[in-house]
């Protein structure tokens, strides 16, 4: 009698296993030291004015005044953006409110919006809006999205299970809300702290039209000002190390709400009924989205329609539109290939050395874009000199500085792919190569899509870094509309930040939907 054989490839001779196993760190570990380049680049400057100068420095009134400032709003509008995204999140995604799917896209659009776009809007239409509660204002208003959006994907995608038990158990709403549905979310909401609290630390544009000073305002000013590199540095450090105390706090938040689901589907939950709680449900939620999306909607008509735009040539806004475009994109491409190695190396060794890497990078998020665009330019002009001032050196300083954003949304949609997906295929003899082209991509393509729509982005608004690697005789849409804002010309500023804010609608959108999935089924469909 013959003897059946399992039809199986032949596996990977040692050498080549070795190979595919070493492949993985080598690349990720290629990455990130090219992400960390301007934290080198940071410490070189700061070693060359020795301990007693950065001393003299740091012992100075004014840097305790920036720290204070910097510290002090960031843990405000990060507990504002928690409190604001995941209350928006679970009344959309738990109870009965009416329009869910309405409530949803205008509650992310504000992300359309560039901060220094947002504090534009609130300073032209009402100047006494600046300073500490300007800023908190401001920033709470622009960035809550960045909670909302992850809070509001883990909450679709979780399994009612937990919380059906709970309330069988006898736990009223709020007790089922603290005690299960919290914890559940408790990932997401770390991860979009991370991303609020690195957004504020590295922010200029907003907090100059505030003109509230932190580090990275005294950083732009030492650089582009009083030209000293070796300052700006040494503050750059004391930036870096509240990134690293944030990135921990990340790390250790994550691990304490780890959940981990080893099924590929979710019972979703039946909403909650509101009752008589329906109406201020969506009077809060009207007001929200009044407040952080129709004042900057209602002051680029307002300034657009009374400014004096129509004298601008409309060659300038095409051509600007036409670079903003061909940068970002290059930039989002680049950075969200790049994420994948690191995002993989990460969620397949749970090592030390894995974490290390993938928490290296979000680091550079923190640095103000002046920072990077420097380092970019010191590294040009030794190794790379054929690029300097063209259109790559500037591509390369946005995939560099947006690069966290791409790898937090890979890694996120990593986290739902089910464990022993790539085992099982790897058991059945195809190559590590074919696990990763058939089955992990295609598992994680959501999770892509969102990566290069957020680098796009972000990349299409950004101000600083562009101010100094554009090359010569080229504006972006930021660029052109910084040059306005700085001489108060609102008006002629206005169509630059309205078609900043139109092209990032589409990018908004895509990440709404890449993020939170298929539309949560109806009532009636349960």
């Amino acid at each position: 009698m013959s003897t059946l054989r399992p039809l199986v490839r032949p596996s990977l001779p040692p050498v080549l296993r070795w190979r595919a196993g070493r492949a993985l760190p080598l690349v990720a570990g290629l990455v990130a030291l090219v992400v960390a380049c301007p934290l080198v680049f940071i410490g070189l400057q700061a070693g060359r004015s020795g301990w007693d100068s950065a001393g003299r420095l740091l012992e100075r009134p004014l840097v305790g005044t920036l720290l204070w400032h910097t510290v002090s709003l960031t843990a405000a509008v990060t507990a504002a953006a928690l409190v604001l995204g995941f209350t928006a999140a679970y009344l959309v995604e738990r109870t009965d409110l009416p329009g869910r799917r309405a409530w949803t896209v205008a509650l992310a659009m504000p992300l359309a919006v560039p901060e220094f776009v947002h504090g534009y809007c609130w300073v032209s239409l009402i100047p006494s809006v600046q300073g500490y509660w300007g800023a908190v204002l401001v920033m709470t208003s622009s960035l809550y999205p960045l909670v909302f959006l992850p809070v509001a994907a883990t909450l679709r995608h979780s399994d009612a299970a937990a919380e059906e038990v709970a309330r069988s158990l006898g736990h009223g709403r709020l007790a089922t809300l603290w005690r299960v549905t919290l914890p559940q979310t408790r990932p997401a909401l770390a991860g979009g702290a991370l991303l609020v609290s690195l957004y504020l630390l590295g922010e200029y544009g907003a907090f100059a039209m505030l003109r509230f000073t932190t580090f990275a305002t005294a950083i732009y000013t030492e650089y582009e000002t009083a030209f000293d590199t070796e300052s700006a540095s040494i503050l750059t450090l004391v930036l870096v190390a509240l990134a690293l105390l944030v990135v921990s706090l990340d790390a250790r938040a994550a691990r304490r709400g780890r959940v981990v689901r080893e099924g590929t589907t979710a019972r979703p939950c039946a909403p909650q009924p509101l009752g008589r709680w329906k109406a201020p449900a969506v009077a809060g939620l009207a007001g929200v989205v009044g407040t952080t999306l129709g004042v900057p909607v209602y002051a680029l008509v307002y300034w657009t329609m009374r400014g004096n735009s129509s004298t601008l040539p409309s060659t300038s806004i095409l051509s600007a539109t036409a670079a903003t475009l061909g940068y970002a994109l290059g930039a989002a491409a680049i950075a969200t290939a790049a994420a994948v190695p690191v995002a993989l190396y990460a969620w397949r060794r749970a090592t030390r050395l894995a974490r290390a890497v993938e928490r290296a990078v979000y680091l550079t998020r923190a640095l103000p874009g002046i920072a990077v665009a420097l380092a970019v330019v010191f590294f040009a002009i030794r190794y790379a000199q054929p690029v300097y001032q063209q259109p790559p050196l500037l591509v390369a300083g946005y995939a560099m500085l947006f690069f966290p954003l791409a790898l937090t949304a890979v890694r996120a949609s990593l986290a739902h792919v089910p464990h022993g997906v790539e085992d099982a295929a790897r058991s059945l003899g195809v190559r590590p190569l074919a696990v990763l082209a058939r089955v992990t991509l295609p598992l994680i393509l959501p999770g892509l899509g969102a990566a290069f729509a957020m680098v796009a982005l972000t990349a299409s608004t950004e101000l600083t870094a562009t101010l100094l690697l554009r090359p010569t005789g080229t504006e972006t849409l930021a660029t052109q509309f910084w040059i306005y804002t700085t001489d108060l010309a609102w008006g002629a500023a206005a169509p630059y930040a309205a078609v900043m804010t139109a092209l990032s609608i589409p990018a908004v959108v895509l990440l709404t939907r890449r993020t939170l999935g298929t539309p949560r089924p109806s009532k009636g469909m349960r």
